[in-house]
């Protein structure tokens, strides 16, 4: 893996994924305003929360320079799941059509790592 491309896509992947794990826990109002209206808050706040962690922890490795496979595997994991969720419930009418711009931004971030391991 190239070291420095992995680790500013796991400052850049954690960056995102804090800011957009905190953002339903600092203002639901806003978070619904874009996204659409909610039923389970909970719900939203748990998966916000752990975004948010998985955000911290790669920003800790980015900046530590401690990016390994198991961080890198994280990571494309997590961003493709959230990816394959937005797109699946956009299609079936479940959330609304911004959700795609999240899925764009999960897929260049995939692309990142992909990118870096292919430099190793």
């Amino acid at each position: 893996m190239n070291e420095s491309q992995s680790n500013i896509v796991a400052l850049v992947q954690g960056g995102y994924f804090v800011l957009t794990g905190i953002w339903p826990i600092v203002s639901i109002n806003t978070f619904q305003m874009v996204t659409g209206k909610k039923t389970d808050l909970w719900l939203v706040k748990t998966v916000a929360l752990l975004v948010a962690v998985i955000g911290a922890v790669l920003l800790w490795a980015g900046a530590t320079g401690n990016v390994t496979g198991q961080t890198a595997a994280l990571a494309m994991g997590s961003a493709l799941t959230l990816t394959i969720i937005d797109v699946y419930y956009v299609w079936r009418r479940v959330i609304a059509p911004i959700y795609l711009a999240d899925a764009a931004v999960e897929l260049v971030l995939v692309a990142g790592w992909a990118a870096a391991l292919m430099l190793r």
